[in-house]
């Protein structure tokens, strides 16, 4: 039946076109913006877990910046006492001259407070962003001797946890104004004169030749070799430390750039295809207007009846 009321074809042709334009315009805008997943109408459920990952890849690059720091402060660290271990033994060199019978100790004691001096400055610059693990005061409200770093985010059935790497001063630190416990500031208690003194403190301007005065020196020999085999194995410790603040920086950043692949795949625009696929709407899009422009002249044939 003819009708100019209800022109079938035309509202065929119009419904197909309407579908067309709007698979053209998703296409579009997947070309324009990259996603395939744009917003969450596009995907709800990738949507939602690239928001997430998204989230988690942001923590993961503050965590990348704290193990940054922390090895920063770590380089800070090991630099400080391995300048110290050099001086110390520049102060072992001194004892061990002085031991020989006749030396003006005094003299000797001169430079080795000059090296005591360079020691404790070594300790008090080996600072980074407020952080000296040499010279510390643990008497001090709110000193830990745990020094903690965060070097991971971790997100479990919805669940956040957050892990550190942890590191015990009390085997590193140099000084501690509070109760001298350093591995410089350590006090000990000459045998036969039975002075106090530390690496630190040690005054051998005193001594003479005697028996009992050189097996004092002897011990302080000691003493200052003991503090050395301390310092070198809190570098020891300090280069571990440092060792797994690196690695577990290499491992953050491969785990940033392995979100990013599988943010990738849920959501990123095959361009390929995309292009595929503009080509052949835009090929529909024309056939389209060009069959409602036919169905819509169809009804102009009704007036040949009237002439």
């Amino acid at each position: 039946m003819a009708s100019i009321l209800t022109n079938t074809s035309a509202m065929t042709a119009l419904s197909s076109l309407n579908a067309t334009n709007k698979s053209l315009d998703k296409t579009q805008s997947r070309i324009s913006t990259g996603y395939k997943v744009a917003s969450a109408e596009d995907n709800a459920a990738y949507w939602s877990i690239a928001t997430t990952m998204r989230s988690d890849k942001e923590s993961l690059a503050t965590v990348k910046d704290a193990l940054g720091l922390g090895s920063s402060t770590l380089d800070v660290t090991y630099t400080g006492i391995n300048s110290a271990i050099d001086v110390t033994k520049e102060i072992k060199n001194k004892l061990v001259a002085a031991r020989q019978p006749g030396v003006d100790r005094s003299k000797v004691q001169a430079e080795i407070t000059e090296l005591q001096n360079q020691l404790k400055s070594v300790a008090d610059s080996s600072v980074f962003s407020g952080e000296n693990w040499l010279s510390v005061d643990s008497g001090a409200t709110g000193f830990n001797a745990t020094k903690s770093m965060v070097s991971s985010f971790t997100r479990s059935a919805g669940a956040i946890s957050i892990g550190t790497i942890s590191v015990d001063i009390s085997d590193i630190k140099l000084y501690d104004a509070d109760d001298q416990s350093g591995l410089l500031d350590t006090e000990a208690t000459t045998t036969h004169g039975a002075v106090t003194y530390s690496v630190a403190t040690l005054n051998i301007s005193a001594l003479t030749d005697t028996a009992n005065d050189l097996a004092d020196l002897e011990q302080m020999i000691g003493t200052v070799d003991s503090a050395i085999s301390g310092m070198t194995s809190a570098a020891a410790n300090v280069g571990a430390v440092k060792t797994r603040t690196t690695l577990q920086k290499d491992f953050v950043t491969s785990l940033m750039n392995a979100i990013d692949r599988g943010i990738g795949t849920l959501v990123d625009a095959d361009m390929t295809e995309e292009s595929t696929k503009l080509q052949a709407l835009q090929v529909q899009q024309q056939l389209g207007v060009q069959a409602l422009s036919i169905a819509n002249q169809s009804s102009q044939t009704i007036l040949s009846l009237f002439r």
